[in-house]
């Protein structure tokens, strides 16, 4: 059962994927299954009584379930459909990225009420910077797009041609780095204040506290920079990217290497 949820949801973001832009009913209605879908594939391989499943998969599964659910929402208002082009394909690939690797279970019993909301605050804070650094990366590329009016792009070009003015891009970029980064320090504080009863152990300076703390830097010092020098362009992707891409190595990174690359259960 749970291998017929992970591939009709796959299926399903890759024919949201493949739809012609000018099926807009259409491709609403299949986000909404797709995305549905995966919310019952999360439910039923994630969750279990006394127990969650956790992993760089499942991390990445979440976070682009998130991230559908933002550019759902936010195309009713916005005509995002280049970011459909990004999102969908990488919702499908990492579906079945976590139907192969499933991670490891971990027993709820013992730890602490706030344990389970400092994972749910964590994956939403991922989720909301991974669907900003998708945000960027089209931003990135309808920038290049100004420059290149008379070179033809195909597929990726018409796309480009329907997103919003890149104003109206950057204010929506600002809107989720915001967002995500009062989550992102919820996330940190809770992990530094409350790590004894989190973890059962005084905070350890590992490398995932030092990246998640590194990337919680980049983002302040990019809102900063936004707030008071006017930051924005190429300065504000590169600060988006550099933040998230820091961040997936916090967690992501590092349970790929140990999963994947070593073969260590969750440690």
């Amino acid at each position: 059962m749970q291998t017929f949820f992970f591939i009709a949801a796959a299926l399903s973001y890759a024919v949201c994927a493949v739809l012609p832009s000018r099926q807009g009913a259409w491709i609403t209605a299949a986000t909404g299954v797709a995305w549905l879908l995966h919310g019952v594939t999360l439910g039923v391989d994630l969750i279990a009584p006394g127990s969650v499943r956790i992993g760089f998969s499942a991390m990445l599964s979440s976070a682009l379930w998130v991230s559908v659910g933002a550019y759902w929402l936010e195309n009713r208002n916005f005509a995002l459909d280049g970011l459909r082009r990004l999102v969908m394909p990488s919702a499908a690939a990492v579906l079945l990225l976590a139907w192969a690797f499933p991670g490891s279970q971990v027993l709820l019993e013992g730890k602490s009420s706030m344990f389970g909301w400092h994972i749910a605050v964590a994956i939403l804070a991922y989720s909301t910077l991974t669907i900003a650094a998708f945000h960027a990366v089209l931003m990135a590329l309808q920038e290049s797009r100004l420059h290149t009016r008379g070179e033809r792009m195909g597929f990726l070009g018409a796309a480009l041609d329907q997103l919003p003015a890149l104003l109206t891009m950057e204010k929506l970029l600002f809107r989720m780095i915001g967002f995500g980064f009062g989550l992102l320090s919820l996330t940190v504080l809770s992990g530094i204040v409350f790590s004894e009863q989190l973890f059962g152990k005084a905070l350890n300076w590992d490398h995932k506290s030092v990246f998640t703390l590194l990337s919680w830097l980049l983002f302040a010092a990019l809102l900063a920079g936004r707030r008071f020098r006017g930051w924005r362009g190429k300065t504000a992707l590169s600060f988006t990217l550099a933040g998230f891409a820091t961040l997936a190595l916090a967690y992501v990174g590092s349970r790929f290497v140990l999963e994947v690359v070593l073969h260590r259960g969750l440690a």
